[in-house]
């Protein structure tokens, strides 16, 4: 008999788990048992799923944070002037970052200033970035974005159009 129930259990047991694929694990959860992603159904879902893409160097989640219409804004300080691109720039640039480095780490902080309604919104919002390139080549910011927003009607979700990025190096 005691044969039988270890039979059973072994069985049980190597059944349940052989669907179990350790390459493919799930999709990883944070410490309140939230989906790291999210649909973009809110703001804050919007700024969860921008640190996902800068985290795990995600261009195609990245993308659909953008707006057709994106316009990214940032100030050379080389020069004295203020530099701009749109979309597909944008990702293009984005994705020579992710490529070059080996690990990156974005952290939101607090949101200074957030104006709006239903339909678009103005925030602004701290941030921590750090970027390896290697062990010798480490980047670490305190920045500050102005970010706008806006509900896309079609998808059901927010976007961002606008981002300038107020940084000083």
């Amino acid at each position: 008999m005691r044969k039988f129930f270890y039979m059973i259990a072994f069985t049980l047991f190597f059944g349940l788990n052989s669907c179990i694929n350790p390459f493919s694990p799930k999709l990883i959860e944070d410490a309140s048992n939230e989906s790291i992603l999210t649909d973009q159904k809110t703001i804050e879902g919007v700024f969860q799923n921008f640190r996902y893409s800068y985290n795990f160097k995600d261009t195609v989640v990245y993308s659909k944070l953008l707006s057709e219409d994106f316009v990214f804004v940032f100030r050379n300080y080389d020069v004295g002037v203020d530099r701009s691109w749109g979309k597909s720039e944008d990702v293009k640039s984005t994705y020579g970052l992710f490529q070059a480095a080996t690990n990156i780490d974005l952290i939101w902080n607090d949101s200074y200033l957030v104006i709006g309604d239903s339909v678009e919104k103005n925030i602004q919002r701290g941030f921590t970035l750090t970027i390896v390139f290697s062990t010798s080549d480490v980047i670490r910011l305190q920045g500050k974005g102005n970010f706008k927003l806006r509900f896309n009607p079609v998808d059901s979700i927010w976007q961002i159009t606008y981002w300038r990025d107020d940084t000083y190096f």
